[in-house]
């Protein structure tokens, strides 16, 4: 398997994992007060509480973003196995949807990232992003390099038996 297709494998698995990771993890925000500590992530608790717009589109571009980037996976496993895919067409789909991932996440991130930064708390409230914030924004870089890597992978294909 040549270099790139294999970075683009590593990178966009790496990518999807970190993504998983950071939507199920309720470490997204925390408020730091003088007599308590809490956390919220994108999947609020509170049964009968409004859920504000922002989380709905932060929860709906992080799903649209695991699952472009689980078909990019997926494509780039398949193009490995070339008895399971047609020939040269797994990178370029990948490609593709991993940009259509990056798009997303990074699309979630900037309405999350708007919304939480313009609230202002109390004066004897320390509030500030958390770790699963972080990762979720880690996720952008990873994917963008997942569909440069693919394109490499497509545009760097050797002819082999399969061109005969």
């Amino acid at each position: 398997m040549e270099p790139c297709r294999s970075l683009a494998l590593l990178t966009s698995f790496l990518g999807l994992a970190s993504m998983l990771v950071a939507m199920s993890t309720n470490y997204w925000f925390v408020a730091i007060g003088p007599k308590f500590t809490s956390h919220t992530g994108i999947w609020p608790r509170a049964q009968g509480d409004r859920v504000a717009g922002y989380i709905h589109v932060t929860q709906v571009f992080n799903i649209l973003a695991t699952l472009w980037s689980l078909v990019s996976v997926v494509f780039l496993v398949l193009s490995c196995v070339p008895s399971l895919s047609a020939p040269g067409r797994g990178p370029i789909v990948s490609c593709i949807t991993a940009f259509a991932a990056a798009l997303s996440a990074i699309v979630a991130m900037a309405v999350y990232t708007s919304e939480r930064w313009s609230q202002h708390p109390a004066p004897q409230i320390q509030c500030f992003f958390s770790w699963s914030f972080y990762l979720g924004w880690v996720t952008v870089p990873l994917l963008l390099c997942a569909g440069g890597l693919s394109l490499g992978a497509h545009f760097t294909r050797r002819p082999g038996y399969e061109s005969l």
